[in-house]
C-alpha cells in the first residue's frame, strides 16, 4: 500500500482517483490545488503524486518546478487532456515519471501507478547500493581508525551533501587531495567530473588560461578554442590545490566566479554560466597572508565556508600500521614481488619516525623497501630513513653535521636569509636535487621554492 497525494482542481476527476486507488488498495490525499498539495508534502510520508497540468494558480509544470527547488523527492505523475501529448513530453522533461491522459481508466491507472512506485524503489534502492559503494570506494582509499581520522571524516561527511566551498588545511602529504575526493564522491555530483588543478605547479602566465579556457587567437598560439578548468567541470567538483599561490588579479577573477557562477573565456566575450562545487586546498596560513595583503580577504571568506584540517602524520601514528600494511600490499602486487609484511622492529621504527613528509613520504619509504627486498618480510635494514623526533632541528651556531643518526644544522649566524640558504641547500641534497621533493622536506609549494632559486637574491648564487 502506498500514500498518493492526488492534486486536481476537478472534483469529479478527485472522485474517480480515489475510488480507483482505494480499491487497489492505496492511501489517497486528495486536494485542489499545488498550495494545498505542498503543505501536504511538507508533512512527509507521501509516496507519489498525481497532479492535474491545468490548474488554477500553480499549474502541474509550476508545482514540478516548485517540488524541485524545495527538494521534495516524491515521483510525479502528470495528468494530461487526451490531445495534449506536447503537456506529457514537457512534463517528462520537466521531472515527471509518467503522465496519462483524460478521461481516466481504471486499468490504465493501475498500470501507470504500479509502474512508477516501482521504478521509485528501484531508483532509491541503486541511491542506496551507489551511496554504500562509493562509502566502502573511501574507506578504502583513507586509511585510518585514528580519533583525529575520524573527525576529519565526520566533516566531510556533513559537508559533501551540500554545495558549500571546502577549504583544505595541511601540511604537504597529509592527503588533502583525497580528502576533497571523498567530499566530491559522497555528494550528489558524484557522476559529474572531479577537476584538479594546483596553482603551485603551472607557470603564472597560464594559470588564467587553464582556469578559464581561451578563444582562438585570444593571444600568440592560441590556434583553436579551448575549455578551462571552470567549465569541465560543469555540475561536477573542481579540486584548486595550493590556491594560496594564486595571483592577485586572478584571485579577483575566481572571486567573480565563485560569486556568479559564470565567466567568460580569455579573447571572449559571451559569459559562460556554470554549476560547480570548489574545494581548495593550501599548506600555509591563509588568514597570515590575508594580513601580509598576499591574499584577498572576500575570497579568504568565500572559500572558507567549512574548514578542515587535515592532521599530519605525526599526530595519528596509531593509523601507521594499517598505512604500511596497505602500502606493502600495492607495491607488493605492482611490483611483483612476494613481500608480506615488515617485521616487529622496523614496524616499531616507522612508528617512532615523526614523517615529516606525512604519508607521502611513508609511501614511498614503504616502496623503496618493497623494490629493495631480498625476503617475504621486511627488516628495518630496509628503510633509509632517520628515526629521531629531533631530525631537522637547527643549532645556533657553527657546521652543518650529522650526530647520532640525526639531523643537526649548526648556523654561523642568526642571519635570515643565511639560515634560509642553508637550509635550502640541505634539502636540495637530501633530495638530490629534485626540487619538488625538497619543497616537500621544506614545507613549501615548488613555486615557492623556484621563486626564493630565482628571486633578487638567488639564494643559491648563478
Amino acid at each position: 500500500m502506498a500514500t498518493i497525494l492526488c492534486v486536481d482542481d476537478d472534483a469529479s476527476t478527485l472522485l474517480v482517483l480515489r475510488a480507483t486507488l482505494d480499491a487497489a488498495g492505496h492511501q489517497v490525499v486528495p486536494v485542489n490545488n499545488a498550495e494545498a498539495a505542498l503543505k501536504v508534502l511538507s508533512r512527509g510520508g507521501v509516496d507519489l503524486v498525481i497532479s492535474d497540468y491545468q490548474m488554477p494558480g500553480r499549474n502541474g509544470l509550476e508545482f514540478l518546478a516548485e517540488l524541485s527547488e524545495r527538494g521534495l523527492d516524491v515521483p510525479v505523475i502528470m495528468v494530461t487532456g487526451h490531445a495534449s501529448v506536447e503537456h506529457a513530453v514537457t512534463s517528462i522533461k520537466a521531472g515527471a515519471v509518467d503522465y496519462i491522459t483524460k478521461p481516466l481508466r481504471a486499468e490504465q491507472l493501475h498500470l501507470v501507478v504500479e509502474q512508477a512506485l516501482e521504478f521509485d524503489r528501484l531508483r532509491r534502492e541503486n541511491g542506496e547500493l551507489r551511496k554504500e559503494v562509493t562509502q566502502l570506494r573511501t574507506k578504502r582509499e583513507i586509511i585510518g581508525e585514528s580519533a583525529a581520522l575520524a573527525r576529519v571524516l565526520d566533516i566531510v561527511r556533513a559537508v559533501a551533501p551540500t554545495r558549500a566551498s571546502a577549504l583544505l588545511h595541511g601540511e604537504s602529504g597529509t592527503g588533502k587531495e583525497l580528502i576533497a575526493r571523498a567530499i566530491h564522491e559522497l555528494s550528489d555530483r558524484r557522476n559529474g567530473p572531479f577537476i584538479s588543478i594546483n596553482a603551485a605547479a603551472l607557470p603564472e602566465s597560464l594559470i588564467e588560461s587553464v582556469l578559464f579556457g581561451h578563444e582562438k587567437g585570444a593571444f600568440t598560439g592560441a590556434v583553436k578554442q579551448v575549455s578551462g578548468a571552470f567549465e569541465r567541470a560543469h555540475r561536477g567538483t573542481l579540486l584548486l590545490d595550493e590556491i594560496s599561490e594564486m595571483r592577485l588579479d586572478l584571485q579577483a577573477k575566481l572571486l567573480r566566479v565563485l560569486q556568479e557562477q559564470e565567466f567568460e573565456r580569455i579573447g571572449g566575450s559571451a559569459p559562460i554560466r556554470v554549476d560547480v562545487r570548489v574545494v581548495a586546498t593550501t599548506n600555509r596560513d591563509l588568514e597570515a597572508e590575508v594580513a601580509a595583503g598576499r591574499f584577498r580577504e572576500d575570497l579568504y571568506y568565500r572559500l572558507n565556508v567549512v574548514s578542515i584540517e587535515i592532521p599530519p602524520l605525526r599526530d595519528r601514528k596509531e593509523d601507521i600500521p594499517m598505512l604500511v600494511t596497505h602500502f606493502v600490499q600495492r607495491h607488493a602486487a605492482e611490483l611483483g614481488k612476494q613481500v608480506r609484511g615488515v617485521s616487529a622492529e622496523a614496524l616499531e621504527m616507522l612508528i617512532a619516525h615523526d614523517w615529516p613528509g606525512n604519508v607521502r613520504e611513508l609511501n614511498h619509504a614503504i616502496e623503496r623497501a618493497v623494490i629493495m627486498s631480498q625476503g617475504p618480510v621486511l627488516q628495518k635494514s630496509a628503510f633509509d630513513i632517520r628515526t629521531t623526533a629531533a631530525a631537522g632541528a637547527i643549532a645556533p651556531r657553527g657546521d652543518t653535521r650529522e650526530r647520532a643518526g640525526a639531523r643537526s644544522i649548526r648556523l654561523g649566524s642568526l642571519n635570515l636569509e643565511e639560515a634560509e640558504r642553508i637550509l635550502i641547500q640541505e634539502a636540495l641534497a637530501e633530495a638530490k636535487q629534485n626540487r619538488t621533493r625538497a619543497a616537500e622536506l621544506l614545507g613549501i609549494s615548488v613555486r615557492t621554492l623556484r621563486n626564493k632559486l630565482n628571486g633578487p637574491t638567488r639564494l643559491l648564487g648563478d
